[in-house]
């Protein structure tokens, strides 16, 4: 294993020191117990958004902190949920009185955490509500799992509902929004390799030479199938058909199309899935009206890529065009 590490037992903890001092203009760094907060929270009369998960996804979760996006993100050690006592404070932290609300993957420790969590911060007194994203169309339910695994469609959730907040909108009305982004919103990822998380010092799965993983996890999880490696038109074509088949996108509709690399793809190997996708998509009357290419939700150093379609109205077109400024996404400002 050759990492850019010092113990492998510290490795979140001085990501997340460093991650601090890159961004001081923009973050907060809290580190016992550690979470992130953007640097003007609480944000007076603003409804408050967290989120969080295991590490080795980033930028996932804390690159999405700041203005229209996240007010909080809570890093739990790598490929495992932040812990409730993490993700209270984080909570209360960045709660005017306009209540927060919990951006959640389908993940059975992420659900139970962020559960007890929100019940604590109501008994003192913060109001929450909680948005569940399971967007991965590849499997129903899994190691991780009851159900459908959250995956990149938490980054759409993340910054259309974070527009919403930072309009204005009141904490129902966000997590309607949160909810109209899980419900149209589909994904699905292909792996070429293993990565290997610090502590385990090995490869967290196994691939043959030749082999690639179709619907892999972002942990690592199972997928649908293995198969013989491909060209990139025709591992394209295997992740998109179930989106669109499950989203049952019609012609004439318009929709955002997210290519996201797993951590291990160069970008310009991103830009040829994108390039079929676009085209498929094309041909059958879809209007591709907006578009995200790159790393934003990864599996550390993993070889791969998912593609996630969301279904647009002119709502969600204007809160995901709207101003966004934090470290790993930013426009309109």
């Amino acid at each position: 294993m050759k990492k850019l590490i010092n113990d492998p037992k510290a490795v979140v903890e001085e990501s997340v020191e460093g991650f601090g001092m890159a961004h001081p203009d923009l973050v907060t760094v809290n580190t016992s117990p550690a979470f992130v907060t953007r640097k003007d929270a609480p944000v007076a009369g603003k409804v408050g958004l967290v989120s969080g998960g295991g590490s080795g996804h980033e930028p996932l979760h804390a690159g999405f902190v700041g203005r229209g996006m996240l007010d909080a993100a809570v890093p739990g050690a790598v490929f495992t949920s932040p812990t409730p006592d993490q993700i209270i404070p984080a909570t209360l932290a960045v709660d005017s009185g306009a209540g927060v609300v919990h951006i959640v993957k389908n993940y059975t420790g992420d659900v139970l955490n962020f559960e007890t969590a929100a019940e604590m911060a109501e008994a003192e007194g913060v109001q929450v509500r909680t948005i569940l994203v399971n967007d991965d169309v590849a499997v129903e339910d899994s190691l991780y799992t009851a159900g459908r695994r959250g995956v990149a469609g938490t980054v759409l959730m993340e910054k259309i509902a974070g527009a919403a907040a930072e309009r204005g909108d009141d904490l129902d009305a966000v997590a309607a929004i949160g909810g109209r982004v899980n419900s149209n919103v589909r994904s699905m990822g292909v792996a070429l390799s293993a990565c290997i998380v610090p502590h385990a010092g090995q490869p967290s799965f196994d691939l043959e030479e030749n082999e690639i993983e179709i619907g892999i996890g972002i942990h690592g999880e199972p997928g649908r199938h293995r198969i013989a490696m491909e060209s990139a038109d025709g591992i394209t074509d295997r992740l998109l058909e179930p989106i669109l088949s499950d989203l049952d996108v019609k012609q004439g509709e318009n929709v955002l199309l997210f290519v996201n690399g797993m951590g291990g793809t160069p970008q310009s190997e991103l830009y040829i899935v994108y390039r079929r996708a676009a085209k498929v998509l094309a041909e059958r009357g879809i209007t591709v009206a907006r578009s995200l290419v790159g790393n934003y939700i990864t599996a550390l150093e993993m070889q791969g890529c998912s593609i996630s379609v969301l279904r647009l109205d002119d709502e969600l077109t204007e809160l995901w065009d709207a101003p966004v400024h934090t470290a790993a996404m930013r426009w309109g400002v």
